[in-house]
């Protein structure tokens, strides 16, 4: 899927209206978050950076992370590419991905320019769609992204490209494809893989997410958790979310 890229900027608009509206939402994104953090580095004084924030919720629950995207809007702090850091070599203890890796088009181009940016024994998140079964039959009949199962898989953007005038692309199945499936396996040879977990995410598809409907009241988010931690056990099955741990091993040469 590739339209122009204002298109992202439109559903960042169109998402912070739902976040208002939906409090189960909130506190599905809140739990996400809790998950995220728990993986992080801890470094005082080093910067945790999120690349394609959206509406920058995260800080509700990592204050302290700096929030970026590619587009300036009054309640990021900074505007960001991720094929094109503004950050100097191994500024960056953590950079966390949420729903961003999918939008990737040339993923090997943006993991190089990640790995300059973080410190030897740095992290990367990646918190991305899953593609159990009720992943693939949510994502694939309800979300208006293509999952992309049957697509090639890039690597390397080429020779002359624009990272300031990539277009809006979308391919949900991307970090299964890779990290699951290992499809491709390039990635390996300048990361270590610290945790690869999926979720079963029941709580957050009954939220309606972003553009359904809400299907349970928010009293009911406790209850849901606790059967999504059961479902998790059969994430061939239930897996509808993916958080992907990599990490730039610590005797990592610079470049």
């Amino acid at each position: 899927m590739s339209v122009p890229a204002a298109q992202h900027n439109r559903e960042i608009h169109e998402n912070i209206k739902a976040w208002e509206k939906k409090p189960a939402l909130r506190e599905v994104y809140r739990e996400f978050h809790r998950l995220i953090a728990r993986s992080l580095i801890d470094c005082p004084g080093a910067v945790t950076l999120e690349l394609g924030s959206g509406i920058g919720k995260i800080k509700e629950t990592i204050p302290h992370c700096v929030t970026s995207d590619i587009f300036p809007n009054p309640w990021l702090d900074r505007t960001e590419n991720a094929y094109a850091l503004s950050y100097g070599d191994g500024a960056v203890a953590n950079l966390i991905l949420f729903d961003v890796w999918h939008h990737l088009q040339y993923p090997g181009t943006a993991l190089r320019e990640c790995r300059r940016v973080l410190r030897p024994g740095g992290r990367l998140l990646i918190f991305d769609p899953g593609m159990g079964l009720a992943g693939r039959l949510v994502y694939g009949m309800f979300h208006h992204e293509p999952l992309g199962f049957g697509q090639p898989l890039s690597w390397e953007a080429p020779a002359g490209w624009n990272p300031h005038q990539a277009p809006y692309f979308a391919a949900q199945a991307s970090a299964h494809r890779f990290f699951v499936r290992r499809e491709r396996t390039e990635w390996e040879a300048d990361w270590s893989l610290v945790r690869l977990c999926r979720l079963s995410g029941l709580a957050y598809v009954g939220s309606g997410g972003f553009r359904g409907p809400r299907l349970y009241p928010s009293a009911l988010c406790p209850a849901l958790r606790a059967i999504d931690r059961g479902l998790s056990a059969l994430p061939g099955i239930f897996a509808s979310r993916l958080l992907v741990v990599l990490e730039r091993p610590p005797g990592a040469r610079e470049g």
